[in-house]
């Protein structure tokens, strides 16, 4: 493992756990049904499900768009190396495990700083035999580092694609358009950018509410218009594929997102909202509903 993440000692991985503030890798964990997050990750979700009641529908769908961009990727256009930086915790369908379907020999790289992340990252190094995964301790904020460590995996004179799904809204403008563009320019020609953000184009008043609850626990939470977006993309030179910039629903959608088995109605009517979550189907979304732009580049 890149950086030798996985030798880190225990008691110091404990150290660097801060149980006492919300963490968005957990927080999205809460609302795809995980368990590996702690009251205070909880409590945020359950605050921003407050707000905006059918909030979880954009992390479902934001969800649901990286599985349909990689198979994309995959699929039609043939990539087997993939560099997922904000990877958040393990859960069901992770990028190698919906590439190394249709092409055995993907290699994967995923990225992220929470230490929970790192704690249970074994789950993310469960590569076919014909592939190869790893995991790097790093910060979006450090891309030279993670290029360098990247680079013990992934073959940088082959096609790339870059997956920066729901991270950049946690970064300031300052930052985050360098930050965009120093790991583009490192890739080579015919890599791609896949790339998702919350916006309050669509329905605004349900997302700053959404945002207030969020910066109150000491988030960094940017919202940008689908211009800003898609100056990620032009900045870098990148073409972008159709359907350009849009609601992650509205991107190549395939009806066939994963729908939860139901557990009995008396159970499930036990259950507090934020509970309820992880068994809510997500096909009776609405433009109404979301709030998460997605889009997928290629460098020439």
């Amino acid at each position: 493992m890149s950086g030798d993440a996985l030798s880190q000692n225990p008691a110091e991985l404990r150290r660097r756990i801060d149980t006492t503030k919300a963490h968005p890798a957990r927080v999205y964990d809460v609302f795809l049904g995980g368990k590996d997050h702690y009251p205070v990750d909880r409590d945020a979700a359950a605050a921003g499900l407050a707000a905006n009641p059918r909030g979880y529908l954009d992390v479902r769908h934001n969800r649901d768009f990286l599985r349909r961009a990689v198979g994309t990727l995959a699929r039609e256009d043939g990539i087997r190396q993939f560099l997922d930086i904000g990877t958040g915790l393990p859960t069901a369908e992770n990028v190698h495990q919906l590439a190394q379907r249709v092409h055995p020999d993907t290699r994967v790289v995923y990225v992220d700083n929470d230490p929970v992340v790192l704690a249970h990252a074994r789950a993310l190094l469960t590569s076919g035999p014909e592939g190869r995964t790893d995991y790097i301790d790093a910060d979006l904020r450090n891309p030279a580092q993670i290029l360098e460590q990247a680079a013990k995996t992934i073959d940088f004179d082959e096609p790339v694609a870059l997956c920066l799904v729901a991270i950049l809204h946690f970064v300031e403008d300052a930052e985050a358009y360098p930050i965009v563009r120093e790991l583009m320019d490192a890739l080579p020609s015919g890599s791609r950018l896949v790339l998702s953000h919350l916006t309050e184009d669509l329905n605004p008043e349900n997302i700053r509410a959404v945002q207030r609850t969020y910066t109150e626990r000491g988030f960094t939470f940017v919202l940008r218009s689908k211009a800003d977006v898609e100056r990620f993309f032009t900045e870098s030179a990148l073409e972008l594929a159709e359907p350009g910039v849009v609601p992650v629903h509205r991107w190549r959608p395939d009806g066939a997102a994963p729908v939860p088995e139901q557990p009995d109605a008396a159970y499930l009517a036990s259950l507090d909202p934020i509970e309820r979550v992880r068994y809510q189907d997500i096909g009776d979304v609405t433009d109404a509903d979301i709030n998460v732009y997605g889009a997928l580049g290629r460098k020439a």
